[in-house]
């Protein structure tokens, strides 16, 4: 019985050593960015040297590591010939996380791109959003499947970020008809009155990370005649009592700092047709002391109802600059003072 073809990652790597040939030189110029910076990007990464020779690269290093690398190459010279762009987050997608299998692109530019295989896209009006880590994927996979989410985890990993962008996607698709986005004003405290303007005014600046996500992934315009609609609705998260929220996407951001009554509050607005995902960082309680977040009692009265996912982050999962990751470790590391 014949022996079953090898991948083609796998011939270039016997083949010739880690020497990975590219048909496209445009597209290699692209792969190798701007003064070579998403191959330095992989070689500080992985511990290998790339060397460029015409429109070969040669991979040295280690066996494992060469390998990683070598599927890494071929994985962005693969988007660029998709058609798409190769940015420093994509390249840092690419090495955290394993090979995957292609998704075939949307028919038009609104539709929300559901997982195919190991891959998982959100496609906005503004531009595509991809997982950079497995606990990203997961996270959104339970988005998809789950009218009630949670996301926990320390800043910088993506939960908010991603929530909005499902959001997003899904109010584009006609999936649901507005997006809700809270968070509890609780930094302000008594200090809101001596904020200067009317009460929009004194609160947007505590909602100023979410219009961000959203500015991401919409148009200016857009989302002003949107926000002006009331098709998408920004709001501290006292502003939710009283409400049932049907046929929306709701965030409630920074839910370590709502109260246990006010968690309560707010999950039980939940309607039909309607998504929430909340989200939040255990180690970020702004609360008084001796109030207690209403993150946790959520976590423990409500871990055991099937059909409410809970998804964790650790600092492996920060993508931001990777210092951050390194802070946080520095301050998990170290024991709060009693």
């Amino acid at each position: 019985m014949p022996p079953s073809d090898p991948s083609p990652t796998d011939t270039l790597t016997a083949a010739s050593g880690g020497t990975v040939e590219f048909p496209d030189n445009r597209l290699l110029i692209d792969l190798c960015g701007p003064y070579d910076a998403n191959l330095t990007q992989i070689e500080k990464s992985l511990g290998v040297q790339i060397i460029r020779r015409g429109n070969q690269l040669a991979v040295m290093g280690e066996p494992p590591a060469q390998t990683d690398a070598v599927r890494v190459l071929h994985a962005l010279y693969a988007r660029l010939e998709s058609g798409r762009a190769v940015e420093p987050g994509d390249v840092d997608r690419e090495l955290r996380m394993g090979p995957f299998d292609e998704v075939a692109s949307p028919e038009d530019g609104d539709q929300l791109e559901m997982p195919i295989g190991n891959r998982v896209e959100i496609q906005t009006r503004k531009k595509r959003v991809e997982p950079r880590t497995d606990a990203q994927k997961a996270y959104v996979q339970s988005l998809f499947e789950h009218e009630l989410a949670f996301g926990i985890g320390p800043a910088g990993t993506g939960k908010t970020y991603l929530a909005v962008a499902v959001g997003v996607s899904m109010f584009l698709s006609g999936q649901v008809d507005k997006i809700i986005l809270s968070r509890p004003a609780v930094e302000a405290g008594e200090r809101l009155g001596f904020l200067p303007g009317d009460m929009k005014d004194k609160v947007d600046p505590y909602m100023q990370p979410l219009y961000d996500a959203l500015g991401d992934f919409l148009p200016g315009k857009q989302l002003a005649r949107l926000i002006e609609e009331k098709q998408i609705e920004i709001a501290p998260l006292a502003f939710m009592r009283g409400r049932t929220l049907s046929n929306a996407f709701v965030v409630l951001d920074e839910a370590q700092n709502a109260t246990s009554m006010q968690m309560k509050m707010f999950l039980t607005r939940l309607g039909e047709g309607s998504r929430m995902v909340i989200t939040g960082d255990r180690t970020q309680i702004d609360l008084p002391r001796g109030t207690a977040s209403g993150l946790a009692d959520a976590e423990r009265l409500l871990r055991t109802i099937p059909k409410i996912s809970f998804n964790y982050f650790t600092s492996k999962d920060v993508v931001r600059h990777p210092l951050v990751a390194a802070i946080i470790e520095a301050y998990e590391a170290d024991p709060p003072a009693t």
